[in-house]
């Protein structure tokens, strides 16, 4: 269900629980801002989740309240996961989902790193 961006941080989200440790993940790359898993429900070959290790609901939160040193760690990581995975190359889709029209379903800023074939038109006509 579609949350709404402008609303309180809750720390018992699914990705604040992942950060504690209290839910297992898959790991991709983690450093002192960000941590990338595998999503457990992969649309793609290639389905990468990176999110900041901070307690942001958004993009639109994450950009007022973040200090440089965490946009700029954050940013790093996700061009960082991209290369490793090897998907510069051949092409990647990054998408971020943002309150209710974007379908955002976890409060906690995250990015989708999408990759391993040809991704098709960005939005459904």
């Amino acid at each position: 269900m579609p949350i709404d961006a402008t609303q309180p941080y809750d720390p018992n989200n699914v990705f604040a629980k992942i950060l504690r440790g209290e839910i297992p993940n898959r790991t991709v790359y983690e450093d002192e801002w960000a941590l990338a898993f595998h999503d457990i429900n992969p649309q793609a070959p290639l389905h990468v989740l990176v999110i900041p290790k901070g307690a942001y609901v958004s993009w639109d939160d994450f950009s007022a309240r973040a200090s440089a040193e965490e946009i700029a760690g954050f940013v790093r990581a996700v061009g960082h996961v991209a290369r490793e995975a090897g998907l510069v190359e051949p092409g990647y889709r990054l998408l971020a989902n943002i309150g209710g029209h974007g379908h955002q379903e976890v409060p906690h800023l995250h990015v989708h790193l999408f990759g391993g074939r040809q991704m098709g038109a960005m939005l459904p006509r």
